[in-house]
């Protein structure tokens, strides 16, 4: 019956009016700027694209972390009598990170297409450099030449942890990761025609190969899809054209893979998540009560578990939370009753992932996150989002528009002068890793390789391995090496920022509380 009514709604505009324009269920209303009062996505003024708010989707790989206040730092006796990280309350946004750590098959398939991008166009050199260093596994007194052949290749060992990447191979990961991601999703929604953007990169593309950024800027030129050459873009210009580059306000393109800070890793490592809900009170929110669970030792809450073993009756009772090292010598247990089933790393989904789903947050192999180590001694560094190694940079603009790519496609970037900073009041430093550091604001000096061996070049690595004593398990304990050191026990996970509403995907994506109007009664 509605459908008929429908009908002759229309037939009686048409019959009418002569149009279907002037009919409401077939026309609709443009959004209006509330600061100027013309009309978005409407030709007849201007046609400013304005998408709808909307939170940003999940991408591969990755599971939402819906952000807080945790007490981040040391959570048992300091055994190592270090000190170095002073437990403080501090908040985190809302971020992504991954499910898993980063497989050898995920990392093989990076080096396929650096092979197929760069080897092809005689750049040897880049992949030369984003290869792991298999050789971590030689030990002067032991048997391990099997690893060394075999545990990055071999099919037995796809869906274990990738090793022997130092934090830069990390990080270059993570941004290949990026382009990537964000070429399939251009390729899907039409802005690239996937023949002739696969059969150009893969055929030697060297560094004209697909960037985001560089995309963004209009330095990267791609054959768009028939789709958005169509009147059936959504997208459009001024004058009403189909519009064929993507850009950041359209909300198509993810945000940037990239290695987790340290305080987001611990704080995904415990998988805090509120309990005992109060009471729904009319016409207001279901939240959580404030609550904060401080001293949680392990990256699995404690109640059911005896440290690292679960305890509750059932098949699972005594089996172990993690891969490590339960001591001297003994790595996995006896024959016939092996205790975590691992001698080496495991694959990367065993265990029993914490309270956000993550696998392995403790034990398996350690991982790298952003942060440049310093001891934590002080309430020096932020309460919300801290980290360490910040570089405060711009677009290098010194080769010309045309000119800003380096040689591997990426947009070339320089750091921030002392000049554009004299003026700004919340930085005056490009260089920020070493802010508060051995000056007059501080009590921390370093002599690098003569009292210590802490340099900006020190990074953060945390969670313990399969080599590793159960207290390096902690999500609060921390070690650094240098960036460019590689490690059988250290591999890596990527996480993303979170764009727009803390509650996560799905939310109406607005931030703070909204309450009914009300008129004022004098």
């Amino acid at each position: 019956m509605k459908l008929i009514s429908y009908i002759g709604k229309a037939m009686a505009c048409v019959l009418v009016l002569g149009s279907f324009s002037a009919c409401k269920i077939f026309s609709k209303k443009p959004e209006k700027s509330a600061v100027t009062g013309w009309n978005y996505n409407d030709k007849a003024m201007g046609n400013f694209n304005v998408m709808k708010p909307k939170d940003i989707n999940t991408a591969p790989g990755l599971v939402f972390v819906q952000g807080g206040t945790f007490t981040m730092g040391a959570t048992q006796e300091d055994v190592m009598a270090d000190w170095n990280n002073a437990p403080r309350r501090v908040t985190v946004n809302s971020f992504f990170i991954d499910k898993t750590e980063v497989a050898n098959v995920h990392y093989r398939e990076y080096l396929y297409w650096l092979e197929n991008v760069f080897g092809t166009a005689g750049m040897d050199t880049i992949v030369a450099e984003a290869y792991p260093d298999t050789a971590v596994w030689r030990e002067n007194l032991a048997f391990n030449e099997p690893m060394v052949e075999y545990y990055f290749r071999h099919p037995a060992y796809n869906y274990y942890p990738v090793v022997g990447v130092s934090w830069r191979q990390a990080n270059d990961f993570c941004i290949w990761r990026t382009d990537r991601v964000n070429e399939i999703t251009a390729m899907k929604k039409g802005f690239l025609d996937p023949k002739t953007q696969i059969k150009k990169e893969l055929n030697g593309s060297g560094s004209d190969n697909f960037n985001t950024k560089a995309y963004l800027l209009g330095e990267y030129q791609a054959t768009p899809g028939k789709e958005v050459t169509s009147k059936k873009n959504p997208l459009t210009d001024a004058q009403g054209r189909p519009r064929t580059v993507i850009k950041v306000e359209d909300g198509i393109l993810y945000g940037d893979y990239r290695l987790p800070t340290e305080a987001e890793w611990e704080y995904a490592a415990y998988g805090y998540m509120m309990q005992n809900p109060q009471r729904k009170m009319k016409g207001s929110p279901n939240r959580g009560e404030e609550m904060i669970k401080n001293k949680q030792v392990y990256a699995w809450k404690n109640e059911g578990y005896d440290n690292l073993r679960y305890t509750q009756k059932g098949k699972l009772q005594g089996s172990f939370m993690a891969n490590f090292k339960r001591g001297a010598g003994d790595y996995m247990g006896v024959a016939g009753g092996l205790n975590d089933n691992a001698a080496g790393p495991a694959q990367v989904d065993t265990y029993y992932p914490n309270g956000f789903g993550i696998y392995n947050m403790s034990g398996n192999v350690n991982e790298w996150v952003q942060d440049v180590f310093r001891p934590i001694m002080n309430s020096n560094d932020n309460d919300l989002n801290p980290f360490r190694g910040n570089v405060f940079q711009k677009i290098d603009m010194t080769g010309g528009q045309g000119s800003l790519r380096d040689d591997k496609g990426r947009i070339k970037m320089t750091p921030q002068t002392d000049d554009e900073l004299k003026n700004r009041t919340n930085y005056r430093k490009a260089y920020a890793i070493n802010y508060l550091d051995g000056d007059s604001s501080s009590s921390a000096e370093y002599n690098y390789g003569v009292s210590t061996l802490i340099s900006d070049k020190s990074r953060v690595y945390k969670g313990g391995s399969w080599n590793d004593m159960p207290y390096w398990l902690s999500p609060g304990t921390r070690r650094y090496v240098d960036e460019t050191i590689q490690s059988n026990t250290i591999g890596f996970r990527c996480a993303m920022s979170h764009f727009g509403s803390p509650e996560g995907t799905g939310a109406k994506n607005k931030a703070g509380l909204f309450f009914p109007t009300r008129r004022n009664k004098r």
